[in-house]
C-alpha cells in the first residue's frame, strides 16, 4: 500500500482501502516510525477472523524488548483476515510494514469512520514533533 494514500491513528496504526473478492475491506498495519520506535519485536497478539474491531479500541499487543504496546484499531467492523504469518515471523513487518506487513483486514461498519483519521502529511507532521 502506498503510505501517502494511507489514513492514520495517533497512535501509529495506518489503515487503507483494497478491493478483495469484489468487495472493499480496510486494511490495518502499523507505521514504520512505530516500529522504528518499537525495535526489537518479541511477540504479537491479534484477534481472531469473525471478531470485532472498535475504532480507537484496543485490539491487540505487540511487545518488543522494550515495552508491551496497544494496539488500536482505526476503523470499526468485523474481522474477516489476519495475517496470522506475522506472528510467528514479526522480522516480515519490519522490513515491510506496508505490504506484508498487514495485520488485520476487516469489513467496514461505517467508512465515514476514515474521515476522522490523520491524512499522510498531519501523520508525518505529529511524528516530527
Amino acid at each position: 500500500m502506498n503510505p501517502q494514500e494511507l489514513k492514520y491513528n495517533t497512535s501509529h496504526e495506518w489503515v487503507g482501502l483494497s478491493n478483495q473478492g469484489g468487495e472493499e475491506l480496510a486494511v490495518i498495519g502499523i507505521t514504520d516510525f512505530a516500529l522504528e520506535q518499537l525495535t526489537d519485536l518479541v511477540f504479537m497478539e491479534l484477534p481472531e477472523a469473525g471478531s470485532s474491531v472498535t475504532q480507537g479500541q484496543q485490539f491487540g499487543e505487540v511487545e518488543s524488548v522494550k515495552a508491551v504496546s496497544p494496539l488500536y484499531s482505526p476503523v470499526s467492523g468485523q474481522v474477516v483476515q489476519v495475517n496470522h504469518e506475522l506472528v510467528s515471523d514479526l522480522e516480515k513487518m519490519a522490513a515491510d510494514p506496508f505490504g506484508q506487513g498487514w495485520l488485520l483486514k476487516v469489513r467496514l461498519a461505517d467508512k465515514s469512520e476514515l474521515s476522522t483519521l490523520l491524512d499522510f502529511a498531519a501523520y508525518q507532521r505529529q511524528c516530527s514533533q
